[in-house]
């Protein structure tokens, strides 16, 4: 049986065939112009029978995915984030309100680590979910990232270049000063929220960091464990308990 894995995040569609429970090797697909099946031509077999897709994408571009698939595969199963699941459970009082792709790298990182993780992910937003050792989701937090905090400086102020630049310690232009302001902030964040952990469990908590936008940060904490496609990894897991 040929079963794939597909994480349509807001910039990019990542997949995977899932073999023996876990995610093959992984496409990662940026978006450009042209359909869903343009952009999957020549990755696809002409035929699978199960797709399981986790989107957190608009819905044209979900439609867009669902069509290209139905030319494919015999059954497409959608993602959704539960309650409680493979020893995870969920602390918000609505399960419906907290992303399918949040719900999937808290799944895909206890596949990783045992004990209490903080899942941190850097894309569009900076998310952050604590899990404890039991499985107990204790909550998470969402902020702009790195590169939205630019983009909304540029469209406050034109004259703000919206990217390039690096991340120095103290810049002499201002590209690296917006880059270096914002990747920091990003990082002050993350390494705060670590140390909160860590108060709120009262021991180790180990930080898990994955998405498009976390190369700068794996930088700066090699205590971290990078797991890029954690998403994936939860949605191979979720897929297997069918």
């Amino acid at each position: 049986m040929s079963t794939w894995l597909f994480d349509l995040g807001n910039t990019r569609l990542k997949c995977a065939e899932l073999r023996d429970g876990k995610a093959g090797p992984v496409h990662a697909l940026p978006y450009a112009t042209g359909s869903m099946g343009t952009l999957l031509a020549g990755i696809l077999p002409m035929h699978l029978d199960i797709a399981h897709v986790a989107s957190v994408a608009t819905a044209s571009r979900r439609v867009d995915l669902l069509e290209a698939l139905t030319r494919h595969c015999g059954r497409i199963e959608l993602a959704r984030t539960q309650a409680r699941f493979d020893g995870l459970r969920i602390a918000y009082a609505d399960p419906a309100r907290l992303g399918v792709d949040r719900f999937l790298a808290m799944l895909g990182a206890r596949r990783q680590v045992q004990g209490a993780v903080l899942v941190c992910s850097v894309g569009t937003a900076i998310t952050l979910d604590l899990v404890d050792a039991e499985g107990i989701h204790r909550g998470g937090r969402i902020a702009p990232s790195p590169a939205l905090m630019r983009e909304a400086l540029h469209a406050r102020a034109p004259q703000l270049p919206a990217e390039g630049g690096a991340w120095v310690d103290w810049a002499l232009d201002t590209d690296d000063a917006l880059a270096s302001g914002c990747q920091s902030a990003a990082l002050a964040l993350i390494d705060e929220a670590h140390a909160s952990a860590r108060r709120c469990l009262d021991g180790e908590v180990r930080l898990l960091l994955h998405g498009g936008g976390v190369e700068p940060v794996v930088a700066r904490r090699p205590d971290a464990l990078h797991v890029p496609a954690l998403v994936l990894d939860g949605l191979a897991a979720w897929a297997s308990s069918g």
